[in-house]
Parts: structure tokens; C-alpha cells; sequence
């Protein structure tokens, strides 16, 4: 689950709670409307819906099961979804979640003090799509690097574990450099700051502040023994990315946005996860 105690969601709960008066609920799909949730019958009292609605994230079940276990029709199920897909994805991403240089400094991880400069830790994940019939869409979703049909996103993520940057989704034929200028990403970055990302993502060109990025091998039967060592280190710290759990289905860009954004709300930051390994997952990362 997102929560990592029964407190910790009745607090989240308690947080959006009072939003709730404004939620938009969505009539079945053949209706294409969308009334006012006072207007709509509810099966359900609000707090399951959302227990649902996490459910279906986190544990990947098939809406017909949650049809069952909820005790309703697979209709009322897909509606509620969507409803609370696009409700979170309003009352969490009305919240600012890039943190000012200050706040970050005040929460760097000891394990980033030779990187104490890096503002966010940036990659772009990719999510496998069903392929279009057409060959026109089937060329824009098509992801070399996959070889499979993909969305694609860029993520940003603090040193100490918080989500500070979530791009919408594009097309997974897109490169990592254009997703970077397309993004608005740029537009928060400053002088004096520092992005850390993997060795393939070539946005030095362009980029306003410093890169902490691995070294690339360039042909050497091997690397230095300091890039070596740099490489394992930007690997440990890097793992924020990699780990965020991205289980998501359906209306894509408002699901994919509120599982980023729950994770800010889960037991604990990232960096929990990794300290206790100390680099033992560092060597397939690159």
C-alpha cells in the first residue's frame, strides 16, 4: 500500500477531506457527462471510494475484482476511479512540490555531502502502452530503447527522497533531450545549482546550472579507479528515480501524476530504502 501505517492514512484523509464539497464525479462512460457529485448516487461512502481507488494503484487489481470485493457493479468501479483520478490529480497538484535551494540544503541526506550542491535528481521513465493499429501512431509511441510501445515521462526527485518534478506524459519516440526542454524543467533551474542524472542523458548543452552525471567508459578497457568510484556513488544516490513505484492503468496522465505525488506522502522518504544496502543494487543501474 501507498501508507505505511493506518495514521499515516486518516491523516491523508484528514488532508483532503475538506475538498471533497468540490469533487466532480463521472457518470458512466456511454452518459459522457459529469455531474456534481451531491447529484450523483453514491454506492459508496466517500473514504472507501478512496481506499478503492488506492487499492486498484498500489495492488494492481482488475477492476471486476474490485467489483467483488467492493460489493458493486464493475461500472460503479471504473467511475470511481476516474472520479478520484481527476479529483486527486487537482487537489495534490494544486500544491507546489519544487522546493526552494534553501529547504533542500536543510534536509541533504549526510550521503550527498560530496554533491551538496544538486537541487534534483532527474530520469525519464517510460511506460509500456498497447500498440496503436495505426503505423502512423505506432512510429510516435515506439521506444527504441524499449523496443515496445511507451509513454514517456521525466521525474524529478530531492536528495532526501520528495517528488519535486513530474512532466505530463509524451510520446516514447521522444528524446531525452527534447522531453528536457519541453517539460518546463529549464525554466526552474538557476546557476549555482546542480542536477544529477545517468550517463546517457546528454542535456549539457542547454542545461543552465552543473551535472553530476557517471563517466563514460569512451572506449577505455577501463575506467580510473576515481571514476569508478564517482560512477557507484551518482549510481547509489541516483536509485531515488529508479524505485518510484509506477502502477498505473487507464486515464494515464492524471493516474500517473497522483501515483508520483502519493509517494510524497508515504512513511518516510526514499533514501531509507537504499542507506540500509549501501550500494549493493549499484552495479546493474547503468
Amino acid at each position: 500500500m501507498w501508507f505505511g501505517s493506518y495514521d499515516l492514512l486518516m491523516r491523508f484523509w484528514a488532508l483532503i477531506e475538506p475538498s471533497l464539497p468540490s469533487m466532480v464525479s463521472v457518470t458512466p462512460a456511454q452518459r459522457g457527462t459529469f455531474e456534481p457529485s451531491s447529484t450523483v448516487s453514491r454506492y459508496l461512502q466517500p473514504i472507501d471510494e478512496m481506499f478503492m481507488f488506492l487499492n486498484y494503484l498500489a495492488l494492481r487489481l482488475k477492476q471486476h475484482d474490485l467489483a467483488d470485493r467492493f460489493g458493486v457493479h464493475q461500472s460503479t468501479v471504473s467511475q470511481i476511479i476516474t472520479t478520484w483520478s481527476n479529483f486527486l490529480y487537482a487537489v495534490l497538484g494544486s500544491v507546489r512540490i519544487w522546493m526552494a535551494v534553501e529547504k533542500i540544503r536543510e534536509h541533504l541526506p549526510a550521503e550527498f555531502k560530496d554533491y551538496a550542491d544538486t537541487t534534483v535528481i532527474l530520469d525519464c521513465t517510460e511506460l509500456r502502452c498497447q500498440c496503436p493499429s495505426s503505423p502512423l501512431l505506432q512510429s510516435e509511441v515506439f521506444s527504441v530503447y524499449k523496443s515496445h510501445c511507451t509513454l514517456k515521462g521525466l521525474l524529478g526527485v530531492a536528495p532526501h527522497g520528495a517528488v519535486t518534478f513530474i512532466s505530463p506524459l509524451y510520446a516514447g519516440s521522444i528524446s531525452d533531450k527534447q522531453i528536457m526542454r519541453e517539460s518546463g524543467i529549464l525554466s526552474l533551474l538557476r546557476p549555482g545549482m546542480a542536477i544529477m542524472v545517468d550517463r546517457g542523458f546528454l542535456v549539457g548543452d542547454f542545461v543552465p546550472c552543473k551535472i553530476y552525471r557517471p563517466p563514460f567508459l569512451s572506449g577505455r578497457s577501463q575506467m580510473p579507479v576515481g571514476e569508478v568510484r564517482e560512477t557507484q556513488a551518482i549510481a547509489r544516490l541516483r536509485v531515488h528515480v529508479e524505485r518510484l513505484p509506477l502502477r498505473l492503468f487507464g486515464n494515464i496522465n492524471q493516474l500517473y501524476t497522483v501515483a508520483c505525488l502519493l509517494t510524497n506522502y508515504e512513511n518516510g522518504p526514499l533514501v531509507k530504502a537504499w542507506t540500509k544496502k549501501q550500494g549493493s543494487t549499484s552495479a546493474g543501474l547503468f
